[in-house]
């Protein structure tokens, strides 16, 4: 069989070291697919090269368009303004990744030293040195000087604590979409070109955003998936593969040590992030609703209950390849619900609808946190009878044993989504965002008429949970 030689495409190593550089960001499968063609080029069969093409002719690179929606995920804000702001007042520089919290605080440290600054002695009222101890210290600074300069370091030893949560939870928002896809080392990821295409384009699949609808999110596992994880020979780089596809298929090419370190994986991710959660649960919190209240941090709740989720979810599938879901007899932690937004839930409601009967599942049990750290009791027979009670079964949703396959998707072009509403056109899309249309808030009032004129237009073509004048 004779292949297309294009003498323009760009090296394979480099078109791998993009797909790598993907599984950290945000990128549209229909541009994965184009770079998929091109890593595989000459080593596609026909029909194989046809099934990407359903994806790749809709690439940007294709289409000579743009996209309203981000191609990556929110990254933290470094400390480089307050290194700066340290190196004037000091009148010296260090070695420093202002992008990093460890080497923040060792900047800080270094910095303070000849003050007597530890980022453990930050008290602004306890930990200053007065005048004698100044002194003696022989520092010839003022008074004013040395407030000055104990502040720069105490902001500097705030940044890395802010800045390493934000890491942290941008982590485990990585882990709730990708698995650990983000972990794959850059050579690992290129020595099995066939398993890297896969888990490129599978990644860009389960980062999609979700839309606005009553029928639940699409499997992220389609008819692109499916033929390139088909590709993957019986000795190649499966525990890579297993990084962001924990399920039967894969796991049954793992040795069980791999399946016992992957379980370790996961259960670690699960009671972090349960902590996490935990420390941002509102007791307030209607369990049977989950309405979100004024004040409620939802976005980082719900990609924490994402992460929490995806990494039970690894832990029941390890647990049933090793044989040992009669764990669960002794504790069984339930899943946690996302909060919602009042007007969907009200859509819910107006659409002859009612909340998600798993809502009903996790009202009804104890708090997963409180089932991990031993100081409630949930066995598997309690997750069984609150199913039951929800009329669910327990295993087909996945609260005892891992959720059942899914049928294969066919693939559809990624709709561009303003707020979960899809809109057919992305000028409109970005003018709709910039309005603050369909979030909740009030649109702002110089851009009402651009908003009503965007909706009698029919650019957008996306269910609405609301139609209020000013939204």
């Amino acid at each position: 069989m004779k292949f297309r030689d294009d003498s323009t495409q760009p090296p394979r190593r480099e078109i791998l070291v993009e797909l790598h550089a993907s599984l950290d960001r945000r990128y549209r499968p229909e541009d994965v697919a184009d770079l998929v063609l091109q890593a595989l080029d000459g080593r596609l069969s026909r029909r194989e090269r046809v099934v990407l093409e359903r994806a790749a002719k809709h690439s940007s690179r294709r289409q000579g368009g743009f996209s309203s929606m981000s191609t990556d995920y929110t990254r933290p804000v470094g400390g480089a303004r307050q290194v700066a702001a340290a190196t004037r007042l000091f009148e010296r520089s260090a070695e420093v990744d202002p992008d990093d919290p460890e080497s923040l605080l060792e900047f800080a440290a270094t910095m303070g030293r000849e003050m007597g600054w530890t980022p453990e002695r930050t008290d602004f009222l306890a930990d200053r040195l007065n005048r004698d101890a100044r002194e003696a210290a022989g520092m010839d600074v003022t008074k004013r000087q040395y407030n000055r300069r104990f502040r720069v370091l105490r902001r500097l030893a705030a940044k890395a604590h802010t800045l390493g949560v934000e890491h942290d939870k941008r982590r485990l928002l990585m882990v709730g979409v990708t698995g650990f896809g983000a972990d794959i080392p850059l050579e690992r990821f290129a020595a099995d070109v066939d398993a890297a295409c896969f888990v490129a384009y599978y990644t860009a699949r389960r980062k999609v955003r979700r839309e606005f609808s009553l029928s639940g999110r699409e499997n992220p596992f389609d008819e692109i998936a499916s033929m390139l994880l088909d590709r993957c020979a019986a000795d190649g780089d499966w525990w890579m593969i297993a990084q962001v596809r924990t399920a039967s298929d894969v796991l049954g090419h793992l040795t069980e040590q791999e399946r016992g370190r992957l379980l370790g994986r996961w259960s670690a991710v699960m009671r972090h992030s349960a902590e996490l959660l935990r420390d941002r649960w509102n007791p307030g919190t209607e369990r049977a609703t989950m309405i979100v209240k004024r004040g409620d941090d939802s976005t980082t709740w719900n990609n924490l209950a994402v992460a929490y989720n995806a990494a039970r979810a690894g832990w029941l599938a390890c647990l049933a390849s090793l044989n040992a879901l009669d764990l669960l007899d002794v504790a069984c932690p339930g899943k946690a619900m996302r909060l919602m937004a009042a007007d969907l839930v009200r859509w819910h409601s107006g659409s002859g609808g009612d909340v998600d009967p798993n809502t009903a599942v996790w009202a009804a049990l104890p708090l997963p946190w409180e089932v991990l750290d031993g100081s409630a009791t949930c066995a598997r027979v309690d997750v069984e009878a609150a199913c039951r009670a929800a009329k669910l079964d327990p295993a087909g949703s996945g609260w005892t044993v891992p959720a059942p396959k899914r049928g294969v998707a066919v693939f559809r072009p990624t709709p561009e989504l303003v707020h979960g509403v899809s809109v057919a056109d992305p000028v409109w899309a970005a003018l709709l965002r910039r309005a603050g249309a369909f979030s909740g808030k009030r649109v702002k009032p110089e851009m009402i008429a651009d908003v009503h004129h965007g909706l009698a237009s029919g650019v957008v073509v996306g269910d609405l949970p609301v139609r209020d004048r000013d939204r």
